[in-house]
């Protein structure tokens, strides 16, 4: 437990004063926090506030510019990860640093000093891994595991360390609500054994839950230290975001819409070897529907993504069909050209060329289908610079992206504003068909708030949407349908009204096959 010194507990992490610049840009600004021995502190604040920046400090990934850090009471300098995980500071990161063709023991070692061998390793990982409820086989390849036990291994890995304290990065994001109910169970159990947590989260309500602090940032600075407990997650949102966040306007369910969009048994291939085939997938959503379909990540949402778009046409023409034209073996702008949008789940270099412009990056999502509107001069065409412009400032407006300068290069933004410049760069087309992968991905409250309200307002003005995605906070928040997808399958379609997060979370474990679709 913390050390006591004159009669008071002394805090086993203290932070004091840190500030990082980067050039005249401070990402932390004179930070104090404190953390105790045995307890789950939580860290708040939306994208940009300065949270990863600190942590990475804790870590010794970045050097603070201003302030000093404190190890139970004795100041620190932590100059590497390796230093850190020497005083006892272990880190999950929310994106995973695993070698898919390594075993779970062989990815594990990477990060050990190398004085143990093999065996006695997979002996520990395995011991070690049942002691905490996380079940993993040291011998499995990690690209036949899921997502969630390649999160174990992160776990395993940082434990094996023995740390005092772990960070943890978003750690649900990824997880069915089964998942993250063991995941929960395992932070308890570390919580009583006196070692602390730092606990990184967007969702509120399981900080609610498990957390006994939270520490709030914004802008950089901290805004707020409180109880979560005592809070709602409204007044938690409002203290990261300094103001009221919108509740998004539930859709209304439609009736009797004609059916936009429709798949017919849509089988695809692996094309790589761990990629994740598509089998037998069939869904049809009508004008007005929104159907969200959940998933744990890498079980074909984005192979199902690039057929719908046509990033990857398919060789059934007939299995997609666009208002009742079939397109499989089209590609994505004659797909645009009848109506259809689409948003990849990666912002940068997918959705967006970084290195250019707002107004480029909206020329080259619309050349081929809207080349009447912002191309002139024949068949190589010449840019309609005003018009194209024009464009820019409307969605700029519509989405309330926040930039500096009137046609900034995409990379300059945050990434909450630029996935609202591109989600509103493809909603400014009104489309008939709308789909969109991980709309909100590591998107704070107040910009998850109007991309979702967007999406629900393009489904009242009579367009079919679907949105794919791994927060079930959000597939409540917009779906009128909900399906889930797992191992390449998608299960039943269900009224949204009619499904429950544990029943969703059961689709998203695999139990899907018409009949099974209601098993518990």
């Amino acid at each position: 437990m913390s050390q006591v010194q004159n009669g008071a507990q002394r805090p086993l992490l203290s932070v004091r004063g840190v500030s990082k610049l980067f050039g005249s840009f401070r990402a932390c600004d004179a930070i104090d926090l404190d953390i105790d021995a045995g307890e789950i502190h939580a860290l708040l604040g939306e994208n940009g506030a300065g949270k990863s920046t600190l942590v990475k400090m804790l870590f010794g990934i970045l050097a603070p510019s201003e302030g000093e850090i404190f190890w139970n009471g004795d100041a620190v300098s932590i100059a590497n990860p390796a230093v850190a995980r020497r005083l006892g500071i272990g880190m999950v990161f929310q994106h995973f640093s695993l070698f898919e063709a390594l075993t779970v023991a062989e990815n594990i070692a990477l990060s050990l000093d190398g004085t143990i061998s093999m065996a006695e390793l997979a002996q520990k990982a395995s011991d070690l891994s049942r002691a905490y409820g996380l079940p993993l086989d040291p011998h499995a390849h990690v690209a036949d595991l899921s997502v969630g036990e390649r999160q174990r291994i992160e776990i395993v890995r940082a434990l094996l360390q023995n740390p005092k304290l772990i960070i943890l990065d978003e750690p649900t994001s990824v997880l069915t609500p089964q998942e993250a109910d063991k995941l929960f169970e395992t932070l308890l159990k570390l919580k009583a054994e006196g070692r602390s947590v730092l606990y990184i989260s967007h969702r509120l309500e399981e900080v609610q839950r498990i957390c006994d602090r939270a520490t709030v940032l914004r802008h950089g600075k901290v805004t707020g230290d409180c109880n979560p407990r005592d809070e709602t997650p409204a007044s938690l949102a409002r203290m990261m975001v300094g103001a009221n966040v919108a509740e998004v306007e539930r859709p209304d369910m439609p009736t009797g819409g004609a059916v936009q969009i429709e798949v017919r048994s849509l089988s695809v291939p692996a094309r790589t070897p761990f990629a994740m085939p598509l089998r037998s997938v069939n869904l049809s959503v009508r004008a007005g529907e929104i159907l969200a379909i959940a998933g744990v990540a890498g079980n074909g949402q984005s192979e199902l993504f690039d057929a719908l778009s046509g990033e990857h046409p398919v060789a059934d023409h007939a299995a997609i069909l666009l208002r009742g034209q079939p397109v499989g073996r089209n590609g994505i702008n004659a797909r645009r050209l009848l109506g259809a949008a689409f948003v990849p789940e990666e912002r940068h270099g997918h959705a967006a060329v970084t290195g250019m412009s707002l107004s480029e990056n909206l020329v080259l999502s619309r050349h081929a289908s809207d080349k009447v509107a912002y191309l002139s001069g024949g068949k190589l065409g010449l840019v309609r610079h005003g018009i194209l412009r024009q464009a820019t400032a409307r969605i700029v407006a519509a989405m309330d992206v926040r930039k500096s300068g009137e046609d900034p290069v995409a990379g300059s933004l945050s990434g909450g504003n630029l996935q609202k410049f591109i989600i509103g760069r493809e909603l400014d087309r009104q489309p008939s068909v709308f789909i969109v992968n991980q709309p909100t991905w590591g998107v704070d409250a107040g910009a998850a708030s109007r991309i979702r309200q967007a999406l629900v307002d393009l489904a009242k003005a009579g367009s079919a949407v679907i949105v794919i995605s791994q927060d079930l906070d959000e597939i409540f928040e917009v779906a009128t349908t909900v399906a889930a997808i797992s191992e390449g399958r998608l299960s039943d379609i269900h009224p949204a009204s009619t499904m429950t997060r544990e029943h969703l979370g059961i689709l998203m474990g695999g139990l899907h096959q018409p009949g099974d679709a209601h098993a518990h």
